[in-house]
């Protein structure tokens, strides 16, 4: 009987596809899924595979980095946890890619596309599809004119299929991030190489003690920002529901909605003080920073 590390957790993700040693996964991964019109044939991975320290745990979020021999940049990156603007921050990452090609006095000419994947562990897009593809098209034609950047997203969540069920390389490969820890050994649908050693390297016999010990911590830490997270906005929505029953008795139900809405708000932006900064807090609850600020204040 195996088990499997989790493929989603960062030390896991950055160890099966952005292990130079191991280009094979990473390559078949994102040709299966992205159906580029060029294969790619071979990659050079920019950030690739080390150990981290226990204390220094994830701060940054691009996991994968890559480019192939026509020049085109790969950005890959996990996302687990729920982000507000995470569309945003995929655009920014992409377009800073992009411009930070050319030196000073280059050429335009001389700029590769830019490939953007994420892969998350939430819904976001309002599509029951688990796999999107954004392009920049010109809205009276359709055209594909501005092909430089385009932005790729698979939503976990959506994706259900069983072991059965699964038709494509990239189904097997999108059924393995997604339920693989759940797993006691190598399936059948694991009918490539690259696949198979995707599997090999998420077992965990196959991991050293430092490697499993930031695992861990990396798991543990994910779990607590959950539970910080689902704390939050359950006495948000009470310390809401109660101030908004009080303020709509005095000022009516609409203008009672609202406040209710806002006391929600900022009772999460408290619970939330100790695990985030003020500007991920913003980001997920709508309040102005200063705000933010001001509860800062005021906890110390």
């Amino acid at each position: 009987m195996m088990k499997f590390v989790d493929p989603k957790t960062d030390i896991a993700f950055k160890k099966i596809f952005g292990n130079d040693a191991h280009k094979s996964i990473l390559i078949e991964f994102l040709n299966e899924v992205l159906e580029l019109e060029y294969p790619i044939e071979d990659v050079e991975i920019s950030n690739t595979y080390q150990v981290p320290r226990l204390d220094g745990l994830k701060e940054t979020s691009l996991d994968v980095k890559a480019k192939d021999i026509q020049g085109r940049e790969f950005l890959v990156e996990m996302q687990v946890e729920k982000e507000a603007w995470f569309c945003q921050r995929a655009m920014y990452y992409s377009s800073k890619s992009y411009s930070q090609q050319l030196a000073i006095g280059q050429k335009y000419h001389l700029l590769k596309p830019v490939i953007f994947l994420g892969i998350l562990d939430f819904k976001t897009f309002d599509h029951e599809s688990p796999f999107s593809r954004h392009l920049i098209l010109n809205a009276e034609t359709g055209r594909h004119d501005l092909k430089d950047l385009e932005f790729n997203f698979i939503e976990l969540p959506k994706f259900t299929k069983s072991e059965a069920e699964l038709e494509t390389v990239a189904d097997k490969w999108i059924f393995f991030i997604k339920q693989a820890t759940d797993l006691d050994h190598i399936p059948a649908s694991a009918d490539t190489p690259a696949l198979r050693l995707a599997y090999e390297i998420a077992a965990q016999h196959r991991w050293t003690r430092d490697e499993l010990e930031v695992y861990e911590a990396q798991e543990l830490k994910l779990e607590k920002n959950r539970n910080v997270m689902v704390t939050a906005w359950m006495d948000g929505k009470n310390a809401g529901h109660m101030e908004g029953r009080v303020e709509g008795r005095v000022e009516g139900r609409m203008e009672g909605l609202i406040e209710g809405e806002h006391a929600k708000a900022l009772a999460i932006a408290r619970n939330l003080l100790s695990v985030m900064s003020d500007t991920d807090i913003a980001q997920a609850t709508g309040l102005d920073e200063h705000v933010i600020a001001q509860l800062r204040s005021d906890a110390q």
